[in-house]
């Protein structure tokens, strides 16, 4: 891998800067173009932009992301933004003959209500949850581009990767932005802050999610990179197990120091029941996620103290 000229786009976002900060990211050279540098939804500038730079592999970790309320107030923007950038990056990469590309989709992009591991084959196997489509339906499309690339030419190798929901350094943390993990961190730390005594947690907290440490992410995708031949083209990268929604409070709040109480209501809506990957191919690739839940918490309220405040 030495030499290697990576194009890693949404370099400015939480999974880009975890991607590179990471230590063992050495003897590449890794192109991270803010979007006033590259602008994804432009296909002629894509072009130009591979054209001038001439990438040897692109990592396609661009995305316009956010959680429920973001997702139920922006349908439109989250369906053809992400459309746009992927297939734009995708088709470009192929017009321009590069042979190795990592694209980034999303455990959204499986069916809703689904009790056991979502495994790689059940996408297009059942209705998509309502409160994210149109990113999940984006997301799908690209992931489909790739496949039906090395369906023509199988000189290409465009691999989709499919996190679990992430967190970590470098995540939004502002309410009307914010994912899960967040989005509690910032609501318990200002209970804490106004001593409030008790928080509210939507629906009853007994959905199931998988959320992952984003710098667990970056150490897959640097063994990704220096493994390429080994990833199949298309895998899930999980922990393997989820907690409940009252349980990803217990842990912020242990983490924070918080005594308060908590307060359920019922009338939000709350997504789907579970949503946990399954890891079989990842776990024969031979990779694993390092950080407790405890662990990711951690560091996440300490880059929350040091940043966001």
């Amino acid at each position: 891998m030495n030499n290697m000229r990576i194009l890693l786009t949404g370099g400015g976002g939480m999974v880009g800067r975890n991607l590179l900060e990471h230590s063992a990211l050495t003897d590449v050279e890794v192109m991270a173009p803010r979007s006033s540098e590259l602008n994804l939804l432009d296909f002629s500038a894509v072009q130009k932009y591979l054209h001038k730079f001439k990438p040897d592999m692109v990592i396609h970790a661009a995305g316009k992301v956010g959680g429920i309320q973001a997702n139920l107030r922006q349908p439109v923007a989250f369906l053809m933004e992400n459309l746009d950038m992927g297939r734009n990056i995708v088709l470009a990469s192929y017009e321009f003959g590069i042979k190795q590309l990592i694209n980034l989709g999303s455990s959204c992009m499986y069916p809703r209500n689904h009790d056991e591991p979502l495994d790689e084959d059940l996408i297009l196997k059942g209705e998509l949850e309502p409160t994210n489509e149109g990113y999940a339906l984006a997301k799908i499309t690209t992931a489909k581009l790739c496949e039906y690339i090395m369906r023509e030419d199988a000189s290409f190798h465009y691999k989709t990767l499919i996190p679990c929901n992430l967190y970590g350094r470098h995540d939004k943390f502002d309410p009307l932005h914010s994912h899960l993990i967040p989005a509690i961190i910032h609501k318990i730390y200002q209970a804490k802050q106004s001593a409030q005594a008790s928080v509210e947690i939507w629906g009853d907290g007994n959905a199931r999610r998988e959320f992952m440490y984003a710098g667990d992410l970056a150490d897959a995708l640097v063994h990704a990179i220096n493994q390429f031949e080994t990833i199949p083209d298309l895998m899930n990268i999980g922990l393997g197990h989820d907690y409940t929604i009252n349980e990803y409070y217990e842990v912020v709040a242990d983490v924070l120091g918080y005594g308060g109480t908590f307060t359920h209501d019922l009338t939000k809506p709350v997504g789907m029941a579970r949503k946990l990957v399954s890891t079989k191919r990842q776990d024969k690739w031979g990779w694993k996620a390092q950080h407790t839940l405890r662990e990711g918490i951690a560091k996440t309220y300490e880059y929350y103290l040091e940043q966001c405040l």
